[in-house]
């Protein structure tokens, strides 16, 4: 049984006052999962609980008091004593090439969240994540939490790439049992190319809300592939991001 100590649902509301101030995180570890990501797991000073699917503001503040700041998407689940964000690095993005190439361990960072009511999930609502790329970070904060609470089905994941070196969280999401499609490649008997109508339908039976996060070519398609598998469009969320944060 799940005591209220470790059920966010029990004894906390993210995204009020407390959560919207803002507070500094310090780099606790970092490493390159692949050549254009970076992974950080930080320490966060006045943290506040959160439900998966959140996310924070990490604010850069140059000397000259300039500040430029984007939004990331939480990996980790609340019963881990540290944040983790998974970044990617854009060609000229501000924050995202200083956190993978200049950010360092040990270094502090001005941090605000957890944010956002629309994408989180409370872990007891039968839900599927349909996910495309680096957008599979909110869902892995999904399965953490689904499995730390012992819900684990309850949750469905889908997650879409165009091979395997472009699915961050490969292994984790195959050993909680997730869907993975290649659209370039082979996943065991299922030939390359995007899922089809045909192929979620199955997936969606029970499901109440279906959380769809990737760049927003990926988002327009995974809303459209939800509507024609028959999904109600009310009991879908959806998390569009691109070059700008």
């Amino acid at each position: 049984m799940t005591g209220a100590a470790d059920d966010p649902a029990a004894s906390f509301d993210p995204g009020g006052t407390g959560a919207t101030s803002w507070t500094t995180g310090r780099i606790i570890t970092k490493d390159l999962p692949a050549p254009n990501l970076v992974r950080l797991r930080m320490h966060v000073e006045d943290r506040q609980r959160h439900w998966p699917g959140q996310h924070y503001l990490i604010r850069l503040r140059a000397p000259d008091d300039y500040t430029a700041q984007r939004s990331y998407s939480l990996a980790s689940d609340d019963s881990d004593p540290l944040v983790e964000f998974l970044v990617e690095r854009l060609p000229d993005g501000e924050v995202s090439e200083f956190l993978a190439d200049v950010a360092e361990v040990g270094d502090v960072l001005e941090l605000r969240g957890p944010i956002g009511r629309w994408f989180r999930w409370d872990t007891y609502t039968p839900a599927l994540c349909l996910v495309g790329g680096t957008g599979v970070v909110p869902a892995v904060s999904m399965i953490r939490a689904a499995r730390h609470h012992g819900r684990s089905e309850q949750l469905r994941v889908v997650a879409v790439s165009r091979g395997p070196e472009d699915l961050p969280y490969a292994d984790e999401l195959a050993r909680a049992g997730a869907t993975i499609a290649h659209t370039r490649h082979e996943v065991g008997d299922r030939p390359p190319g995007p899922p089809a109508a045909d192929e979620l339908a199955p997936l969606l039976a029970g499901v109440e809300l279906a959380y769809v996060c990737g760049s927003a070519r990926f988002a327009g398609f995974a809303e459209d592939l939800l509507l024609e598998a028959g999904f109600s469009p009310e009991a879908i969320r959806v998390e569009r991001f691109g070059v700008t944060g």
